[in-house]
């Protein structure tokens, strides 16, 4: 396995004892050279001056009077937020005390980049040991947004950076054109459903991100003519992403779960929920109050999971030994934006970590 995701700066960080995140040094100073910190032609003397500073001595204070010195707005702007995450992560000791805390403290005023990259510095911890491509893959979900493709029954999830810069219509519905394209080198070249036969080739990507996720949880398997079973893919990237969130929740909650993509919800008992985005969030919501849903709303759930606690005391004493339901939705225009920190807030834990 080759040092993945070199963007995130993952080998400046220094696990403590618990496996949880420190900064260092090294690891603001990779920050510097991210493009929305790193010097450029028209930097003012003053940016210079503040950008080499931190560079030596990276937690060094920052004032008011340093920052109105940057002439350019966006730049004076990107450094306010980025001594603001340095400040409360510092604050906060590791990421995971950091990320863990961001979404209980009120209104948020990061950006969600950084808030992403957090993330994905985090799940690039979690997946230094033992994790596939698929795993890895799925994972991106959890800090990139994508776009949904349905192709002949097939649920493929792209990276929407990727396919916004690739494609000249945006992005959207551009999946199955490169996929019906592939005999073109270019295209083919540029873009892959990640399968395994190629799925040594993901860990040589660079951060390209140009490989499509499979979600699609069943196919059909036709035993006679007009006779179909569904029939559960082996590499499924659900089964992937289901992994993924199991690692995350034991990580960051400390509890042992068990995560399986499930076809449907047919429990007469089912006592709780969450969405892995906002609209699965609202389209459980409705499901388990009994409202009816829209044919054309229901098909934007992509996906079903069924969460088990490994130890039911570690769940509230209304709801122990019952299961917990996951959902996955696009919305509308087929974006996917997952939202980790809903399995952080929601779960139904006895206690907080």
């Amino acid at each position: 396995m080759l040092d993945f995701w070199p963007e995130c700066g993952h080998r400046h960080l220094r696990p403590d004892q618990r496996g949880w995140l420190e900064p260092t040094g090294a690891w603001w100073a990779h920050w510097l050279d991210r493009p929305e910190l790193a010097l450029v032609a028209e930097s003012c003397d003053a940016e210079i001056a503040l950008h080499r500073a931190l560079r030596t001595s990276p937690v060094m204070p920052v004032s008011a009077v340093d920052l109105a010195g940057i002439r350019d707005d966006d730049a004076r702007e990107n450094y306010r937020l980025f001594l603001a995450l340095r400040d409360g992560l510092l604050a906060a000791g590791t990421l995971e005390a950091f990320y863990c805390g961001l979404f209980t403290k009120g209104a948020i005023t990061l950006p969600p980049l950084f808030i992403d990259l957090v993330a994905q510095a985090i799940l690039r911890h979690l997946l230094d040991e033992g994790a596939d491509a698929f795993e890895a893959r799925a994972a991106e979900l959890l800090f990139r947004p994508q776009r949904i493709s349905l192709e002949g029954g097939r649920v493929l999830a792209g990276d929407r950076a990727t396919l916004d810069r690739l494609s000249d219509a945006g992005g959207f519905g551009a999946i199955g054109r490169w996929l019906a394209e592939a005999k073109v080198p270019l295209r083919a070249a540029q873009l892959q459903v990640l399968t395994t036969d190629n799925a040594v080739d993901y860990w040589h990507d660079g951060g390209r991100h140009r490989f499509l996720l499979d979600l699609t949880q069943h196919v059909a398997k036709e035993l006679a003519p007009g006779v179909s079973v569904p029939l559960a893919l082996a590499r499924s990237g659900m089964a992937a992403l289901a992994r993924v969130l199991e690692r995350w929740v034991t990580h960051l909650l400390g509890v042992a779960v068990a995560i399986t993509p499930l076809p449907r919800i047919a429990d007469e008992r089912w006592r709780w929920h969450l969405g892995l985005d906002v609209q699965a969030s609202a389209i459980l919501d409705d499901l388990y109050l009994g409202v009816d849903v829209e044919a054309d709303r229901l098909q934007q759930l992509l996906g079903l999971f069924r969460l088990d606690f490994e130890r039911p005391s570690e769940m509230h004493a209304d709801v122990a030994g019952a299961v917990v339901y996951l959902g996955l939705a696009m919305d509308r225009e087929q974006g996917l934006r997952l939202k980790p920190q809903n399995l952080l807030l929601n779960l139904p834990l006895a206690r907080r970590c």
